[in-house]
C-alpha cells in the first residue's frame, strides 16, 4: 500500500488526515463532473451529426420525390382524366400528406428514444462513490459470501458383502 493508511512512522494529525480525505473527495467530484460533461458532449455531438446528415438526405429525397410525383400526376392525367389534370395532382397531394404523417411519427419516436442526453456512466459512478463513502466499505464487501458448491451426486458407499 502506498500511503493509504498511516504507518508507525507517520506523524500526521487528524486534521491533516481529514484535509487529505476532503482534498481527494474534492478531486474525485471534479473528475466525475468532467466525465459527465464529456459524456453529454459526446452524445449531443453524435445527435447533431446524425440530424445534419439526416436533414441533407431528407432534402435530396424530397426533391427527388417532388419530381417523381409530378411525373406520376401527369401520367395519371394522360391515362385516366383527360383535360382534368388537377385530379392527378390532388391524388398526389393526399399521398404526400400520408407519407408526411408516417415520417413525422417515426421522427417523434426517434427523438423520444434519443433524449434527454443523460450522462449515465457518470451518474452510476457517482452512486457507487456515495454508497462507498456512506457505508465506509467497498460495494464488493457488502455482498454476501457465496455458499460452497453442493455435490451433484451423493458419494456411493463401498460394497460390504462378498464378491461373486
Amino acid at each position: 500500500m502506498s500511503g493509504a493508511s498511516p504507518g508507525p512512522g507517520d506523524d500526521r494529525g487528524v486534521g491533516e488526515l481529514v484535509f487529505d480525505v476532503s482534498e481527494r473527495v474534492s478531486s474525485l467530484v471534479r473528475e466525475e463532473v468532467e466525465l459527465a460533461k464529456t459524456e453529454v458532449t459526446e452524445k449531443v455531438t453524435t445527435l447533431l451529426k446524425g440530424s445534419a446528415v439526416g436533414a441533407a438526405a431528407g432534402l435530396f429525397a424530397f426533391l427527388g420525390l417532388i419530381l417523381l410525383m409530378h411525373s406520376i400526376a401527369w401520367l395519371l392525367n394522360d391515362l385516366f382524366f383527360g383535360d382534368h389534370f388537377w385530379i392527378g395532382f390532388l391524388i398526389e397531394a393526399v399521398v404526400f400528406f400520408v407519407v408526411a404523417a408516417i415520417a413525422g411519427l417515426i421522427a417523434y419516436r426517434a427523438v423520444q428514444a434519443g433524449s434527454p442526453p443523460v450522462p449515465e456512466m457518470a451518474i452510476e459512478e457517482g452512486k457507487r462513490i456515495r454508497q462507498t463513502l456512506e457505508s465506509s466499505t467497498t460495494p464488493a464487501a457488502k455482498e454476501p459470501p457465496s455458499p460452497p458448491p453442493t455435490p451433484t451426486h451423493p458419494p456411493t458407499p463401498p460394497p460390504t458383502g462378498p464378491r461373486p
